[in-house]
């Protein structure tokens, strides 16, 4: 099987489905019929995240006339890519019953890796808080126990998740402590792009529970990485304008201009954080 999933590249979806197309031709003339609907579903995915959704559902309606009962991975990574475009479209309602269904066929298989990707995909999707949190620790419970080794590859992100979880619910204290055990884990597992996410999230929750200093010093520390050729990183400024508006810093304005220009550019932020995004450009032009 085409070894397709080591040339994702999330940040450039577009580039990712231009890899994927080229090897499309060979997927379908090798005759394995699991490698051709699985690549599709990928293709799906880079769809999504570029907000193509309608293209999206048609490439996985594709897909979904390709399965056949002893197509069980193609048929958990339709069911979690279907489910991601709902999620990702604000249909929501439509989306958690596909990763319901991916986690049961998933787990029925042995499939941990699917299994934990669904069970972190309802906790996004679910409304109720009680919901995030069960369905991540359902998640952290697999990706810990199992010994596959792409089940353990969850765990940095289930950490981000959960932490956020504990974040938006106002358990500050709980939601730093996630954050510095994601960081560690990042640190000992992850890459330069995964160790500076988790590196901001902790200066965040230091934020929230007022530790401001602390937080200024995170986040001018990856200020130093950007400016020595990390990229750029439009919530990096904004960190750095509301911590120095916070500290009443003329430097302030300078931060906010830059963090709006950079998330401007993001079309989920765009889309998803409008009042957000206008906050930023109010604060940048005082």
């Amino acid at each position: 099987m085409i070894d397709f999933d080591q040339l994702w590249n999330y940040n450039q979806p577009a580039e990712t489905e231009k890899r994927f197309r080229e090897l499309l031709p060979d997927a379908e003339k090798s005759g394995d019929k699991s490698c051709h609907a699985q690549l599709l579903t990928q293709i799906a995915r880079t769809q999504g995240l570029q907000r193509l959704f309608d293209t999206a559902h048609k490439t996985l309606d594709a897909v979904q006339a390709m399965l056949t009962d002893d197509l069980t991975t193609a048929s958990i990574r339709y069911l979690l890519e279907r489910g991601r475009v709902f999620n990702s479209s604000q249909k929501a309602e439509q989306a958690c019953p596909l990763f319901l269904q991916a986690w049961e066929l998933a787990q029925s298989a042995g499939e941990d890796s699917y299994a934990v990707d669904a069970a972190h995909m309802i906790a996004i999707a679910e409304s109720a808080p009680d919901q995030h949190m069960e369905w991540n620790l359902k998640a952290l419970k697999l990706a810990e126990s199992s010994s596959q080794p792409d089940a353990q590859k969850w765990l940095g992100s289930l950490y981000n998740n959960i932490g956020w979880t504990y974040h938006d619910s106002g358990q500050y204290e709980k939601a730093l402590d996630i954050f510095q055990k994601a960081l560690q884990w990042r640190e000992q597992n992850g890459d330069s792009q995964t160790i500076f996410i988790a590196r901001w999230s902790v200066g965040r929750a230091l934020r929230s529970l007022d530790r401001i200093d602390e937080a200024l010093a995170i986040q001018r520390g990856l200020l130093k990485d950007i400016e020595a050729g990390a990229p750029s990183d439009g919530y990096v400024y904004e960190e750095l304008g509301e911590l120095l508006l916070l500290k009443n810093n003329p430097e302030a304005p300078r931060y906010f201009q830059l963090a709006y220009a950079e998330l401007a550019q993001d079309t989920w932020f765009a889309a998803n954080e409008s009042a957000r995004l206008e906050r930023l450009k109010t604060l940048g032009n005082r």
